[in-house]
């Protein structure tokens, strides 16, 4: 028999799926560059939630990743492994966090300097803008 547990980790894993296809979809087909930010800003979090449900523990007696002793046993390393908490996926994505959020902040300021550059957001225009300086110069 499935448990209710089970399904809502199936579940997870599928809206998690959809919405890195809707962040991906926003980066490719979206012309204005604040949108692609957004949309990069879903997959970013997207990712990190998925490692996040990678490390989750559908057990009701989760611990923290800690031993009780300096010397344990056979039996209460046994039981350390089946009821901790992996720590690795929980370091890599308070890391991909603050990655994620200066990676933002880097093209957001990219988006402002090109608006004031180019006097829009949209790529397209930004292309026709450039193509149109270059083809006069030279």
């Amino acid at each position: 028999m499935i448990s209710v547990a089970y399904v809502i980790y199936v579940a997870s894993f599928i809206t998690l799926i959809a919405t890195a296809v809707v962040g991906v979809y926003g980066v490719l087909a979206k012309r204005n560059i604040i949108k692609k930010v957004i949309a990069l800003t879903i997959v970013g979090d997207t990712v990190n939630t998925f490692a996040i449900l990678l490390g989750f523990r559908a057990s009701t007696n989760v611990v923290p990743p800690v031993l009780p002793t300096l010397n344990p046993s056979k039996e209460v390393l046994r039981r350390f492994a089946e009821t901790a908490v992996d720590p690795v996926p929980q370091a890599l994505v308070i890391t991909a966090i603050v990655i994620n959020l200066a990676i933002t902040a880097f093209l957001l300021f990219l988006a402002i300097r090109i608006h004031s550059l180019y006097g829009t957001l949209d790529y397209g225009e930004v292309i026709r803008v450039r193509r149109g300086e270059l083809d006069g110069e030279g």
